[in-house]
C-alpha cells in the first residue's frame, strides 16, 4: 500500500480537477473511409484551379498559371504620375533622329542623355518600368539650373522637393540618407544647385540599372529598325 494512503493523506482538490479539452460534441460523427470526401473539401476542390506544371513558364501547357498571367496582361496599366512642374512637357520637342544618332545611343549613356530624341525614347522605356520619375527629376533639375530669378528658383526648388524628395510623394526617387541630409540643409536657402548631388545619384542609377535593359529592350530595337528601314527606303 502507498505510504500516503496508509497514513490518511489526501491530495489537494486541484489534483482531482478535470482538464478542459473544449466543448463536448453532441454527436460524434463516424470516421470517414479513405475513399470518402467531406462536402466542404469537395466544394473547395471544385473551386480550385488545376495543378500547375513546374515548367509552365515555357508555355508548353495550358495550366492555371497561364490563365493568371493572361488576366494580369489584360488589366489596365497604371498611368504615370503627373508632376506639378508645368515647365516639364510630357515629350521634349526634337527632330527625328537619324539611324547614326540612334547607334550612338548604344555607345554611351551620356550621348543618349544629351540627345532630346534619345531622352524621349529612354523616358518611354522608363515609363514601362514604372520608374519615369527618375527622368522627370533629372529634367526638373536641369530646368532649375537655368533659372536666374531668386524667387522663382526658391518656388521651383520647393516643388521639386515635394514632387521627388518628400517621403510622402508617390514619385519619390531613391536617394541615400547622406544626400537627403544635404538637401534638407540646402533647402533652408535653396539655389539652382540645391539638388546637384541628388541629380548625380539618380543619373548614376539610370546609367547602371535602366540603361543596359533599355539597350536590350524591344522598344529600342524596334525604333532602330524602323529608322534604319526609313533611311534605306529614302
Amino acid at each position: 500500500m502507498c505510504f500516503k494512503k496508509r497514513h490518511g493523506y489526501s491530495p489537494p482538490d486541484h489534483f482531482n480537477a478535470k482538464i478542459y479539452t473544449g466543448p463536448i460534441p453532441a454527436e460524434r460523427q463516424p470516421p470517414m473511409s479513405r475513399n470518402e470526401t467531406s462536402p466542404s473539401r469537395a466544394q473547395q476542390a471544385g473551386n480550385q484551379r488545376p495543378n500547375t506544371c513546374c515548367f509552365c513558364w515555357c508555355c508548353c501547357c495550358s495550366c492555371s498559371c497561364l490563365t493568371v498571367r493572361n488576366e494580369d496582361e489584360n488589366r489596365p496599366r497604371r498611368k504615370p504620375q503627373e508632376t506639378k512642374l508645368e515647365t516639364i512637357p510630357k515629350c521634349e520637342a526634337c527632330t527625328k533622329p537619324t539611324a547614326e544618332e540612334m547607334r550612338l545611343w548604344a555607345q554611351s549613356f551620356d550621348k543618349l542623355m544629351k540627345n532630346p530624341a534619345g531622352r524621349n525614347v529612354f523616358r518611354e522605356f522608363l515609363r514601362t518600368e514604372y520608374s519615369e520619375e527618375n527622368m522627370l527629376f533629372w529634367l526638373a533639375c536641369e530646368d532649375l539650373k537655368k533659372e536666374v530669378n531668386k524667387s522663382v528658383t526658391e518656388e521651383k526648388a520647393r516643388m521639386i522637393y515635394e514632387d521627388y524628395i518628400s517621403i510622402l510623394s508617390p514619385k519619390e526617387v531613391s536617394l541615400d540618407s547622406r544626400v537627403r541630409e544635404v538637401i534638407n540643409r540646402k533647402m533652408q536657402d535653396p539655389t539652382s544647385h540645391t539638388f546637384d548631388d541628388a541629380q548625380l545619384q539618380i543619373y548614376t542609377l539610370m546609367h547602371r540599372d535602366s540603361y543596359p535593359r533599355f539597350l536590350n529592350s524591344t522598344l529600342y530595337k524596334s525604333v532602330v529598325q524602323s529608322t534604319s528601314r526609313s533611311s534605306s527606303e529614302s
